[in-house]
């Protein structure tokens, strides 16, 4: 291997493999250096210093000059050409790390090439992927050579090779969407603030706008609901609410639980808790499927918010007012205090900060520590007999369903029977009228 020919290998290498070619000329040494102690042992002071312009290699065995061809002779050509190989593919391999840890977090497109049990293997270039069930929307499935857009999420070394892990179900996949669908995105006209999703189910994506003649949300949708459409379809339908940002959580609130309308937001700092009034015709809307919309809403703002009416909140303040007036400690006064801060339950009592408590009610440490382990210990008898409610509720419907079905079959018999009661009826009448005479037939002389 003379001068020239270090020099080729290195530039084909870095034009084939897209290494750099320092990494490449550091690997021949680092590979000749291997070599050398193969024979001269492992504890020797050797070094391979490659001319960067010329391809000239020189070598020392500490103070002792090395000819590489004569060290290459000694433990063979097929050894030192091995350990080049292997010190090539992890340049090449640290290469590719480095080129997609660049790219984390950002879109890519590739080929579906196998599924193998719950992974889908895609094809990026030179690279095999990987796309765990587990990161792929719920419903959707991928067949080969079929074209697939996912999110860089984890790069890694497998021995000689890189593992890349994708997916299609973090918020930020709908963030990269959404810059490729829509230009004032990418132009940093529009920002996307805050999203909150539940893949293959629905998003919120919090959105605003720089300049004030370009309507952020509009400007999203598209005419006719063009952009968003495109989103859409790369989510496998997934619903998307797109909801104007805003700093005030007081305003913020009520466009994250859109469609819901909003009658007032009552915010408790202490608990970081959002109390929100709606009408009793909106309250299931405002909820949402399961508690979707609200569960969306609350990630979006990130606030813990409480959808409730007006009646259910006083019902509310009355009991959480008269039941921590029973606890040892804690007067009108202080309850009151507390409601208004937004503790409505024992078990949110149980968690408060004990100077918070302490300011409050302008009580001692000792004092403190005797209401919260009060309202603990309440907390746990109010969570079992809120379950053994739930358990009787729940007997109670299927005794109910029983009963229903019992009775069902019992009116199934009765109409059974009397459709046999009529029909038996109107067969004995038939039976029951006298024979016409035929014709020629009378009553003799």
């Amino acid at each position: 291997m003379n001068a020239s020919e270090v020099l080729r290998i290195v530039d084909s290498l870095h034009r084939e493999k897209n290494i750099e070619k320092e990494i490449v000329f550091v690997a021949i040494e680092s590979a000749l250096v291997s070599a050398a102690r193969k024979h001269f042992g492992e504890e020797a002071d050797i070094e391979f210093i490659i001319e960067r312009d010329s391809g000239q290699i020189a070598g020392r065995c500490g103070q002792d000059e090395l000819d590489y061809e004569e060290v290459i002779g000694r433990i063979g050509a097929q050894t030192a050409k091995q350990v080049i190989i292997q010190k090539v593919r992890e340049a090449e391999r640290d290469s590719q790390i480095d080129e997609f840890n660049e790219i984390i977090n950002d879109l890519v497109t590739g080929t579906v090439h196998r599924n193998e049990g719950r992974v889908t293997t895609v094809t990026l270039g030179p690279i095999e992927a990987i796309l765990p069930r587990s990161e792929q929307i719920p419903g959707e499935s991928h067949q080969p050579n079929e074209r697939v857009r996912a999110l860089v999420t984890e790069v890694k070394a497998q021995g000689s090779r890189v593992k890349v892990v994708l997916s299609r179900t973090r918020p930020v996949f709908v963030q990269r969407l959404f810059e490729n669908e829509i230009p004032e995105i990418a132009d940093g006209v529009i920002s996307i603030n805050a999203i909150s999703r539940e893949p293959g189910y629905r998003s919120k994506v919090a959105v605003s706008s720089i300049d004030s003649k370009v309507d952020c949300v509009g400007a999203c949708v598209g005419v006719r609901g063009n952009r968003i459409k495109m989103v859409i379809d790369e989510l496998a339908g997934e619903r998307i609410d797109i909801v104007r940002f805003d700093e005030d959580p007081m305003q913020m609130i009520p466009n994250a639980l859109q469609p819901a309308e909003v009658d007032e937001v009552i915010l408790c700092q202490m608990m970081g808790r959002a109390i929100v009034l709606v009408r009793e015709d909106q309250l299931s809307l405002a909820i949402g499927k399961r508690g979707q919309n609200v569960r969306l809403a609350s990630k979006l703002c990130t606030w813990d918010i409480e959808i409730m009416t007006q009646g259910e909140l006083e019902q509310q303040i009355d009991r959480a007012v008269q039941g921590f007036c029973k606890l040892e400690g804690v007067d009108e006064e202080l309850a009151n205090r507390l409601v208004g801060e937004g503790y409505l339950s024992y078990d949110d009592l149980s968690v408060i900060e004990p100077p918070d408590l302490m300011v409050m009610g302008d009580l001692t440490e000792s004092q403190v520590d005797a209401i919260v382990e009060q309202a603990d210990v309440l907390a746990v008898e109010a969570e079992a007999r809120e379950a053994e409610e739930k358990r009787a509720k729940k007997a109670a419907a299927a005794v109910a369903a029983v009963e229903a079905k019992r009775v069902a079959a019992e009116q199934q018999l009765r109409a059974q029977a009397a459709s046999a009661s009529e029909e038996a009826a109107v067969d004995s009448s038939e039976s029951a009228e006298p024979a016409k005479p035929t014709e020629g037939e009378g009553s003799s002389e």
